[in-house]
């Protein structure tokens, strides 16, 4: 029995060993534990980045070979360390920073040491890698930007983070990944699937060829190509006219939501964001807290929209039954409620129906249509509730659902918003502010732009979005089904009349393009800031929302221009000329033009200015500025229009 015992324990415990060896040789001797294996070298494939092209296929975003020097810090040798950060442009400090660095990362796996050599560096590099043990060079495909152009819609690529990496496990340290714009939006579409190598070593580390030649190998699948929304000149354009000026503007296309152009001002050059100088240049934008290069103002400026507010309480008030567009109301030079006055620059007697009121942006008038819709059942808190789910209606006061990276919600208030600061009893006089767009209203450029486009299109509008086609792929039904505001289209018609008198007669007559039906509104918002615990009044910000032609639209426009003084002077300016650049293709509006490129706002943005400017031959230091900017600005609009002809 014990013999027995003894043979079938021997037995056991051969098919225990048997079985083991088979689990860790067959089973898990495939791919799954080649990255743990010491002796197998892991060699990442980088694919290369879907293209970006304009709307006009003009091609904006490509590739350019770029070389990593990477590291596995278990294997780094003797050799002559002052050589190498010689060899690589970085200081002794930096080499034992970056070797910590990995090394924390892991020890055995293979890390980013110096990125994006240049073609000359590499070419320097890689001869004398083979003296640099535990280093060694891989290939990638970095971004070109074929453009100067659309940074804030284009967007950057950086190297990924440790949360970017416990996010999605695709990502290894040193991976690249859209940080910005478009490249952040339509990441997992733009950046394909990385391949890999593993490479055999010999007990002297020394590489000796693929691993089970190649069997476990695969191939990287390139990123998919995408056409933006995007016109290429629009936007070069409008980023010309806001050289100098800080502000958004957005134009979209009415029939489709497709974005024409986003202009962030002031812009970069999105090439200073690409090779070994990103990280530096990214800190000097980053830090750049006056001009604020980084902040896109055209999808997270929030500001009180002013007078083409009016447009959206003009069409509530129809939908609400409380006016009609012939009814009449006097203006005596302003709105005169409790001992309060609200001021109006209508001469005292002037009767305002619907269009008059729009065309000449009439105070009085407005305010007596806000009370009406608020008091329309004697119940204001009520009333307050109804004109916010219509202004919502139009996509204001919420985030549009949109592709884009970033924007903010702006502010639509309720009667919750206000319960807050009126716990027991609430008026309509409490909030007049409202009636022209100031107050507790607050909005983005792009919802401005997305409100004209539903005024446009009489009661609808579709997602404002920047893609136009995928590869291979159809867009979502968010950005092709029409969503639909509250307010019944015949009621359209009078506010789209009194917008196209703004152009005719009214704040905007100045600004007519000829052949060209435009329907705006300007606007006009006070401007504070605190300084020095002083709340200040500083120069009025410059609002345009226009649409064209008046019937079958082909552009909706927002503009939005910091201290740019009142509508018409800077924003109006900036949205005709687009208009007419966008459905003529040039300008004749010349004057209009050589103006925007001689006035500057930077004397403006000067916190705090004091003191007369001095004189140099009869010219103040300003004008000498504006001199030299008008000649550069008026050059590379020499050169803008030689590359579209």
């Amino acid at each position: 029995m014990r013999q027995f015992l003894l043979f079938l324990l021997v037995i056991l415990s051969g098919f225990t060993f048997i079985g083991r060896l088979f689990y860790l040789q067959i089973y898990k001797g495939g791919s799954n534990n080649l990255y743990e294996d010491n002796a197998i070298r892991k060699v990442w494939d980088y694919p290369k980045r879907g293209f970006v092209y304009d709307r006009n296929g003009q091609l904006l975003v490509g590739n350019q070979p770029s070389y990593d020097v990477m590291v596995i810090p278990r294997e780094v040798g003797e050799f002559n360390v002052d050589e190498f950060c010689e060899l690589l442009k970085i200081s002794r400090e930096t080499y034992d920073k970056k070797l910590d660095r990995a090394r924390s990362y892991s020890p055995r796996l293979a890390s980013p040491f110096v990125p994006q050599l240049s073609k000359e560096d590499y070419a320097v590099l890689q001869e004398k890698m083979r003296k640099f043990e535990g280093f060694y060079i891989q290939k990638r495909p970095l971004r070109k930007y074929e453009t100067t152009i659309g940074a804030n819609v284009l967007g950057d690529i950086g190297e990924v983070n440790n949360r970017d990496i416990q996010k999605d496990p695709y990502y290894q340290m040193g991976d690249l990944k859209g940080k910005q714009g478009i490249e952040a939006s339509y990441e997992e579409t733009l950046r394909g699937v990385k391949g890999i190598k593993f490479i055999q070593k010999d007990r002297f580390n020394r590489d000796i060829g693929p691993y089970k030649d190649g069997k476990f190998d695969t191939i990287p699948e390139q990123g998919k190509d995408i056409t933006i929304t995007i016109d290429a000149n629009l936007q070069a354009y409008g980023e010309l006219l806001m050289e100098n000026k800080r502000g958004g503007v957005i134009a979209i296309e009415p029939s489709t939501g497709e974005i024409l152009a986003m202009i962030a001002a002031p812009t970069y050059d999105p090439n200073i964001l690409v090779g070994r100088d990103r990280s530096k240049n990214f800190t000097k934008l980053y830090n750049d807290s006056i001009a604020k290069p980084l902040f896109n103002r055209s999808l997270q400026g929030v500001y009180e929209p002013g007078s083409p507010f009016k447009l959206m309480n003009a069409l509530i008030a129809l939908q609400e039954d409380v006016i009609t567009p012939d009814e009449k109301i006097t203006c005596y030079a302003g709105y005169k409620y409790g001992n309060r006055f609200m001021k109006c620059h209508c001469y005292i007697g002037r009767r305002n129906d619907m269009i008059t009121g729009i065309q000449e942006s009439c105070n009085a008038y407005f305010a007596t249509v806000y009370r009406r819709i608020l008091d329309k059942n004697g119940n204001a808190s009520e009333g307050i509730d109804s004109w916010s789910q219509h202004a919502q209606s139009f996509g204001l006061g919420n985030f549009l659902n949109n592709d884009l990276y970033v924007g903010q919600k702006g502010r639509i208030p309720n009667r919750d918003y206000y319960k807050f600061i009126y716990p027991r009893t609430f008026y309509s006089t409490y909030t007049i502010s409202n009636a022209i767009g100031q107050g507790e209203v607050a909005t983005t450029p792009i919802q401005l732009a997305n409100m004209a486009a539903a005024i446009a299109n009489r009661g609808y509008f579709y997602t404002p979005h920047v893609i136009k086609n995928i590869e291979g792929e159809t867009l979502p039904d968010n950005f092709t089904k029409p969503k639909y505001t509250t307010i019944e289209k015949q009621h359209f018609e009078p506010v789209i009349e009194g917008m196209h008198n703004v152009y005719k007669n009214g704040t905007a007559k100045w600004l007519q393009v000829k052949d060209i039906d435009i329907c705006g509104k300007t606007g006009t918002v006070e401007n504070f800031a605190i300084i020095d615990s002083v709340k200040t009044q500083l120069t009025d910000h410059s609002i345009f929302v226009a649409f064209a032609p008046k019937e079958n639209p082909k552009i909706a426009i927002a503009v939005f221009v910091e201290n740019g003084y009142w509508g018409s002077r800077f924003a109006g300016k900036v949205a005709s000329l687009m208009i007419e650049k966008h459905i003529k293709g040039y300008i004749t509006r010349k004057d209009m033009e050589e103006w925007l490129l001689k006035h500057s706002l930077e004397e403006e943005y000067a916190k705090p200015y004091s003191g007369e400017p001095f004189n140099i031959n009869g010219k103040t230091q300003l004008q000498i500025v504006e001199d030299q900017e008008y000649y550069r600005l008026k050059q590379k609009l020499n050169k803008l229009n030689a590359a579209r002809e």
